[in-house]
């Protein structure tokens, strides 16, 4: 969990990236970036792949993140966007945005799999948020603080059960989906198959 950290951490301070929500078929995708702290008594027990944890985990991990992290910036990019460039696009803008906002300027950044359009050096890493301690505080930050969002949107949108799904097509959202049609948070690129 540590290899990347500490083979670019003598360059300087490491950021990660991670995305969550790309597949859904409602609601925006989260990019998270965070620079952690790497000092053997500031590092937060149990931090892995966000897949990977509870949702209950997660919730705990991500108050622990924010409270450590050195510096940490979240982006939402929302479906209209996402319609217009692309969810690849859309995910590489949100990236750069969270990067971008970051208030310490990190010398690497460790990202999970995506290249993106940055002058700052950044290592591109297969399954990273389950091989870096900085991209799986990423994904905690990225999957919580969508989940929560979705949660709000289910209050807003209470016929398509957000709160369960988070706006992924499980069985139960298609079916909502084709009963009501869509509603304004739906990605109009993802669900053509599924309404006219």
């Amino acid at each position: 969990m540590f290899d990347y950290e500490n083979k670019y951490n003598q360059f300087g301070l490491v950021a990660g990236i991670d995305e969550a929500g790309r597949g859904p078929l409602a609601g925006p995708v989260c990019c998270a970036c965070v620079i952690m702290p790497l000092e053997k008594e500031d590092l937060i027990e149990g931090i892995n792949d966000s897949k990977k944890l509870s949702a209950k985990k997660r919730d705990l991990l991500f108050e622990k993140i924010i409270e450590k992290a050195i510096s940490y910036k979240i982006v939402l990019v929302d479906e209209k966007k996402i319609d217009e460039i692309n969810i690849l696009n859309a995910t590489k803008l949100g990236m750069k945005r969270a990067l971008e906002g970051l208030s310490v300027k990190p010398q690497t950044v460790l990202i999970d799999a995506v290249k993106i359009d940055t002058e700052i050096s950044q290592v591109n890493i297969i399954r990273g948020d389950a091989l870096s301690y900085n991209i799986a505080s990423a994904s905690i930050l990225a999957k919580v603080f969508r989940d929560r969002f979705m949660g709000e949107m289910s209050k807003k949108f209470p016929n398509y059960h957000f709160e369960k799904h988070k706006g992924y097509g499980t069985k139960e959202h298609i079916e909502l989906l084709k009963k009501f049609g869509k509603c304004d948070i739906h990605r109009d690129s993802f669900i053509k198959h599924f309404v006219g």
